[in-house]
């Protein structure tokens, strides 16, 4: 049977697709691991900036073994994804460039790079500890259950992508190993359920009448329903964060009360991310984003900075 033709999505200032092959096996392969997205994982890091054990060469070594091993989890879980998703994928301006999508990687070459890359990366979890282990496998099975049927389930799908976040989180305590505190969970949930939602309110606004289309969970969606829903989240993860940089526990933890100086950066981050969004049609990728807008990577640098100058050096 013939192929029905696909509609012919153009946005200002991206070509449309053509017939002709971009890429080998080999490059199709890598673009489909977008290792642009892994900066995601640097969430893994939370636990040894805030666990004070970045300067102990044993914890930092198993902290990166941590990231590259996630980078590879993450990168099975976009080959899934591409393989389950390419029908729709064709009907999306962006996403029908995917090497899958397009038909320049083929789903078998996909489906046996994703198997070879998972056991090679959860084998490798498992050396770093059982604990670690559980969590990088928790973490896939998520991820594998997100790309089937938590995807097309209203609320469920973006809660699904943010405990995603959690778990990185939760594995880079772990790896180490720190306690996990709750106030780590309670921002790395909320600030991943912002970022969730905004992605949600990108994909409506550029897909317009064509988003049901493309995916039908994002005509349970509005741009205003989705508006609140930020508002409230990007409330929360400040509220959540100003509690925890000035909370005695905090304080008695890492012997200084200065950790609120660096309130202002999250503050001016949720605003820039709000601004990228509504007025620069921002928020469909949160990695791009940070990385594309200066104001933003400078902000978050700065944070990392300053948190790290008070609580390893408590004033």
């Amino acid at each position: 049977m013939a192929r029905r033709p696909l509609p012919n999505f153009v946005l200002p200032g991206i070509p449309p697709t053509s017939g002709v092959l971009r890429y080998s096996t080999l490059s199709g392969l890598l673009a489909s691991l977008r290792p642009a997205q892994w900066t995601k994982n640097l969430v893994v890091f939370a636990g040894l900036i805030f666990g004070r054990r970045l300067m102990t060469p044993s914890a930092l070594a198993s902290a990166l073994g941590a990231f590259v091993i996630f980078c590879a989890l993450s990168g099975v879980v976009y080959l899934i994804n591409d393989v389950v998703d390419r029908e729709s994928d064709r009907l999306h301006p962006l996403k029908a460039k995917r090497p899958i999508a397009a038909g320049e990687l083929s789903v078998a070459v996909a489906i046996a790079a994703a198997a070879v890359l998972g056991s090679g990366a959860l084998v490798a979890a498992f050396s770093l500890g059982r604990a670690f282990g559980l969590v990088a496998a928790g973490y896939l099975l998520l991820q594998a259950a997100y790309s089937g049927p938590l995807k097309h389930i209203v609320i469920v799908d973006v809660l699904a992508i943010a405990i995603g976040f959690v778990l990185r989180a939760v594995a880079g305590a772990v790896v180490i190993p720190v306690p996990i505190s709750q106030w780590l969970l309670v921002c790395t949930i909320l600030l991943a359920l912002f970022l969730g939602l905004a992605k949600r309110r990108h994909e409506l606004v550029v897909l317009a009448d064509s988003a049901a289309a493309h995916r039908p969970i994002l005509g349970e969606y509005s741009a205003y329903l989705l508006d609140q829903m930020i508002g409230i989240v990007a409330a929360a993860t400040l509220v959540a964060y100003v509690f925890y940089t000035i909370s005695p526990e905090t304080q008695a933890k890492f012997g200084t009360q200065w950790l609120g100086l660096t309130i202002p950066f999250p503050l001016y981050g949720l605003f820039r991310y709000l601004y990228l969004v509504h007025r620069r049609e921002g928020g469909g990728s949160p990695a791009d984003t940070l990385l594309n807008d200066r104001p933003l990577l400078l902000c978050v640098a700065l944070w990392v900075a300053a948190v790290v100058l008070i609580v390893y050096q408590p004033l």
